[in-house]
């Protein structure tokens, strides 16, 4: 099993932010990425705390580090055109030597859409728009001159050079949607990357995909399946009260539901027997979620006693 830091930029300072990514590159992570998001989620400040921006944070990212794969385990179709985006990916490759990662999903977070003046579609509608989006970003990364006709986005004779160092960068959707997500993952994605499933549902889930694969006429083994896992470890017992008081803010009211899905709570002990449980369900890689502030032990602890225990 592999091991991804999936870091939330908000509320933290561009020092703490760089020095965690350093500090991921040599501790037996394979993946690190930050999310996208303009606000914090949730908002722990009223909207007004800080929140880096997702495609510079990827370059600065790929600039820090020298071995992890880099990205954004979902970048919101609709924040951006998939043409400028895929620019902004093939610059990125290029930055990390070919470690970039490109990860899409439909957006959720409607206040940033609303301040923003951005349209918060139905979620029909958002997915129709991240289905074509996934093959415009797709085609430029990889075909000399590109058409599309969609119902949102058009290309005419397009171009996007350079393309990335990698010839077939991995594509990867984000979410647990039944009838349109996993229909989606099985026709156009590399990989699927599950938020904060338990195990169980996981395994649920990965059957339905399984079967969306095989009606497409494609090897369910081609794609990759990794989860999320909300991460609020306590080091020791010392610590137990300051990461459930995390817990707690992190989640608010869905504090209690979430638990009995993907959560990282109580020692490194809970942690491994927890991960254990993915590991045999079939996920290829954990990425723990970590929301500012960072607890540095319990980050130490993660590498030292989790990773390992799966290497």
């Amino acid at each position: 099993m592999n091991f991804g830091l999936h870091l939330i930029p908000q509320d933290i300072s561009m020092d703490e932010l760089l020095r965690a990514w350093r500090w991921a590159d040599d501790a037996g992570f394979d993946w690190v990425d930050i999310s996208d998001h303009f606000y914090e989620a949730p908002a722990i400040h009223g909207g007004d705390g800080p929140c880096f921006e997702a495609t510079t944070g990827m370059a600065a990212l790929a600039m820090a580090t020298k071995k992890v794969r880099v990205g954004v385990v979902v970048l919101g179709m609709n924040y951006r055109h998939p043409a400028v985006l895929a620019n902004a990916l093939a610059t990125i490759d290029h930055l990390s030597n070919g470690r970039m990662e490109v990860g899409l999903g439909a957006g959720w977070h409607e206040a940033e859409y609303r301040a923003y003046g951005i349209p918060f579609a139905p979620i029909k509608e958002r997915l129709d728009i991240l289905e074509e989006g996934v093959q415009v970003v797709k085609m430029l990364l990889t075909e000399d001159r590109a058409n599309f006709a969609g119902k949102y986005f058009q290309l005419a004779n397009a171009a996007c050079n350079p393309k990335p160092l990698q010839a077939h960068p991995r594509i990867w959707i984000g979410g647990n949607g039944e009838k349109r997500t996993l229909k989606m993952i099985a026709k156009h994605a590399d990989g699927w990357n599950s938020p904060y499933p338990s195990a169980e549902e996981f395994i649920r889930l990965s059957g339905v995909l399984d079967g969306y694969c095989e009606a497409a006429g494609r090897d369910p083994a081609t794609i990759e399946r990794n989860v999320n896992l909300s991460f609020h470890m306590a080091a020791s017992s010392a610590s137990v009260v300051r990461s459930e008081a995390h817990f707690a803010e992190s989640w608010g009211a869905a504090a209690s539901r979430i638990r009995e899905r993907g959560v990282i709570v109580g020692g490194p002990d809970e942690a491994i027997e927890r991960v254990a449980k993915y590991a045999a369900a079939g996920v290829a890689r954990v990425n723990i979620s970590v929301r500012p502030p960072l607890d540095w032990d319990a980050l130490y602890g993660w590498a030292e006693k989790v990773i390992p225990a799966f290497a």
